[in-house]
């Protein structure tokens, strides 16, 4: 969202974000104060989970405990305040989770496009973690916000003007949902000044590492599975092997992890850093949807990447030309294996995975995509 905001401002567009500013992601109101073009709004809401009521809603609710999180008067007041006194060509949501600002957009400006920007498809996100969940309650509780989820998105992403969905399988998905063209394929992009490769930087040989948020479901459980069906055999018959992780709001369970060659850093002030001071990423991801933006600026960094099919979904990459994909617990032993003994040529699949990133992924060619979609929603003369 950031590099989408910066991007459109720096092609001589005038931006204003309206923000919800939650405990998790807080932010000073000033943080975007270096863009020129963009101005920012912040209202703030407590999306915290509240176990009364999860409850409520679990009993009681009309829409999804998710997104019931998210709805705030004060933002029905901001957001209607600036579609009042302001002068906008296009209004984009940033997701399921606030799709139902929507009905208000609509109600003050019946003639304003409105564009969904799809993360996900998020029903099918907690369908798989449901799938996968081994505790009976936890499962049916899954299961009920799924549910909840697919018939709050069938109700509300046909209502846009337009979809710009973050991968080609989600675009297919939305598609079947019944949301109505335009229905266009805009991938996540790189900021390619952010990710420039340190030639000071030399990664420890026999690394690998993970990085990503901790407090996002679909990583812990791809962790927890790694851990226990792949890391012990791999750290048993390669015994100098070593595992980093690092990631935002990791759980107190994770951080107390020791011994076993697995070292666990917390929250790093720069991803591109941590990168590259390890050889091959890792992505055992067995839920999810959208696009893993992680994987991308792994890419981005000339980094090999192991991940499983679901984790690569949605970007343009050949297994074993610029990534390494694997499902099967014994897959990723003998593709880690492979690494240890020299054979998997990761420098080679680095360099072609950023030569994919500058060819298809790069910021600048992703603005071009919103604006040419924003201009066939435009009325003429626009």
């Amino acid at each position: 969202m950031y590099d989408v905001a910066a991007g459109l401002a720096r092609a001589g567009h005038r931006v204003t974000v309206l923000a919800a500013n939650t405990p998790k992601h807080q932010q000073p109101a000033d943080v975007l104060a270096h863009l020129p073009g963009v101005r920012l709004i912040t209202v703030p809401i407590d999306t915290r989970l509240n176990p009364v009521k999860a409850l409520k809603n679990l009993l009681l609710g009309r829409m999804p405990y998710n997104v019931e999180r998210f709805v705030s008067q004060q933002m029905v007041a901001e957001l209607k305040q600036q579609l009042r006194t302001e002068r906008f060509d296009v209004v984009q949501v940033e997701g399921t989770f606030v799709a139902w600002y929507v009905d208000i957009i609509r109600a003050e400006a019946p003639q304003l496009p409105v564009v969904l920007r799809a993360h996900n498809v998020e029903h099918t996100i907690w369908k798989m973690l449901a799938e996968r969940e081994r505790k009976p309650i936890k499962a049916m509780y899954f299961h009920h916000l799924a549910n909840g989820l697919k018939r709050f998105e069938e109700k509300y992403m046909p209502r846009f003007n337009a979809v710009a969905a973050i991968t080609a399988p989600d675009q297919r998905r939305l598609r079947g949902m019944g949301c109505p063209e335009p229905v266009v394929f805009v991938p996540a992009g790189v900021e390619l000044s952010r990710f420039q490769i340190d030639s000071t930087i030399q990664p420890k040989p026999k690394t690998l590492f993970m990085i990503g948020s901790l407090n996002w479901l679909p990583n812990v459980e791809g962790f927890d599975w790694f851990l226990t069906n792949v890391w012990p055999y791999v750290h048993e018959r390669m015994p100098e092997l070593e595992l980093h992780i690092a990631g935002k709001d990791t759980p107190e369970r994770i951080l107390r992890l020791k011994g076993g060659n697995v070292f666990v850093h917390g929250f790093v002030e720069s991803a591109p850093e941590f990168m590259q001071r390890y050889e091959v990423m890792i992505v055992p991801l067995l839920s999810g949807g959208g696009m893993r933006i992680k994987i991308i600026e792994g890419m981005a960094l000339g980094k090999c990447i192991i991940s499983t099919g679901l984790g690569s979904e949605g970007i343009s990459v050949r297994n074993g030309h610029d990534i390494v994909l694997c499902d099967e617990p014994s897959e990723w032993i003998n593709r880690i294996e492979s690494y240890y003994k020299g054979e998997l040529n990761q420098t080679q699949i680095g360099q072609a995975a950023r030569q994919t990133i500058l060819r298809t992924y790069d910021n600048q060619q992703v603005i071009t995509h919103f604006v040419e979609l924003y201009r066939s929603l435009a009325a003429p003369g626009v």
